[in-house]
């Protein structure tokens, strides 16, 4: 495992290298002011209790820095895409059943891990390229949209002040105040529905200052692992990403750190749902922190999780995040969920992905319509609907179109670059 040497003075903070204590604590913090909005929204949106996933999101880094051997700077808050599958298998099997599928989800990912560590990471590409991943994010923002309508028709007044605080925020600073707007946004919400009485405190008076986080153990549902598995998917693209963008900054190759960084969150989020907490994934955000200060060092992260744990450990602070009103969640769910569909279409424009082919314009557009319209499909005791089958039909869509296509089997045998473009302006 590396070991930090002082850094020597250059411009760029190696991950083996850390700064002097307290500024590396302060690079810490930032790490955990980054990574804080997300973390505690995912938690508060599932009605799972806050203190248990922040808690087990900075037990989850350690996991995640101890198995990839302390190379690869990275924290592990919870993560988006588990939302909808949570809120669906909660329906039918309350939130024991939606802790089992992030466990089942978890091992998967670890296995995934294990084989790239094995075998290399092609057939990750061959199974997901970039108009099938983009695809399956998308889907998942547009499926969560009713959700975050739902929370914003409780209050549209605060709904709405929190949409235009985190809308101006973001567009108006820099640096970490932008980073903040979430926050910021759900703070200003919180503070007004406060004044006009409307937050229920008793649940914060009644908190102790510290104890020990709510536990719940899985229970393990057929269903509720199938409505898991396409956020396998999403986590195999969100850490393959993560690698590789840190790669780029530091300039140098972690192409052997790959399955590593799979096996870490997929065991972090193994062990979060077999005690109560959300399912976890690398974030962008704190790669934000890490090009702004160009530190790389992985010693920031291990205090940003330690101040995590901590705040796991404070009842009342889990207390005060639980009581958020829903028209304040609304607001920023309104935000967050149309930024993840966003993201599906950014991956596609920065992969360059081409939609004069037919293979990858059919592949999007069936998917997207099945995931957002919650199409369901029974075979027995077996349902997959939504995320689910939008994310299967992606997967096994293009890789049929693409064989047909490469076989010469009717129209789509025509090579993309025969094919006329297409002004979708055109369409109204």
């Amino acid at each position: 495992m590396a070991i930090w040497t002082l850094h020597d003075g250059g411009d760029v903070v190696r991950p083996d290298q850390r700064l002097r204590w307290p500024a590396t604590v302060g690079v810490g913090v930032q790490h955990v002011l980054a990574m804080f909005g997300a973390t505690f929204l995912v938690p508060t949106i599932t009605g799972f209790p806050p203190s248990t996933t922040i808690f087990f999101s900075g037990i989850g880094t350690v996991l995640f820095l101890l198995l990839t051997r302390n190379r690869l700077p990275s924290y592990l808050g919870s993560s988006f895409a588990f939302i909808a599958p949570v809120l669906a298998a909660k329906a039918d099997g309350g939130i024991a059943a939606a802790l089992g599928g992030i466990v089942v989800a978890g091992v998967l990912l670890a296995a995934v891990g294990a084989l790239v560590q094995a075998v290399g990471i092609r057939p990750i590409d061959w199974l997901l390229p970039p108009v099938v991943t983009g695809a399956i994010v998308a889907l998942i923002g547009l499926n969560l949209a009713p959700v975050a309508f739902q929370s914003y028709a409780t209050d549209p007044l605060v709904a709405t002040v929190v949409l235009v605080v985190v809308l101006v925020v973001t567009v108006a600073s820099r640096g970490m105040l932008g980073r903040l707007s979430i926050v910021l946004g759900v703070l200003v919400g919180y503070a007004l529905t406060a004044v006009r009485g409307d937050v229920d405190w008793s649940a914060v008076r009644e908190a102790s200052w510290v104890g020990l986080p709510e536990f719940t153990a899985p229970s393990f549902t057929l269903r509720a692992s199938l409505l898991m598995l396409p956020v396998v998917l999403v986590l195999v693209a969100e850490n393959v990403g993560h690698v590789k963008a840190v790669a780029a900054m530091t300039d140098r190759s972690l192409d052997d750190s790959m399955g590593r960084a799979l096996m870490g969150d997929g065991v972090a989020t193994a062990v979060a749902g077999t005690f109560g907490g959300s399912g976890t994934t690398t974030y962008a955000e704190n790669i934000g922190v890490m090009a702004a200060t160009r530190v790389y060092s992985t010693a920031p992260y291990w205090v940003a999780a330690g101040v995590a744990v901590l705040l796991g450990l404070c009842p009342k602070f889990g207390a005060a995040v639980a009581a958020i009103p829903g028209g304040v969640l609304g607001g920023a769910t309104t935000v967050l969920y149309g930024l993840i569909a966003v993201l599906g279409a950014r991956i596609w424009v920065e992969s360059r992905v081409d939609f004069r082919d037919p293979v990858n314009l059919l592949t999007a557009a069936i998917s997207l319509v099945i995931g957002a319209a919650n199409y369901r499909f029974t075979q027995g005791d077996v349902t997959l609907e939504g995320i689910a089958l939008g994310s299967l039909t992606a997967v096994v869509a293009y890789r049929v179109l693409r064989t047909l296509q490469q076989r010469g089997i009717g129209p789509l045998g025509d090579s993309p670059s025969d094919l006329p473009a297409v002004d979708l302006r055109d369409r109204g």
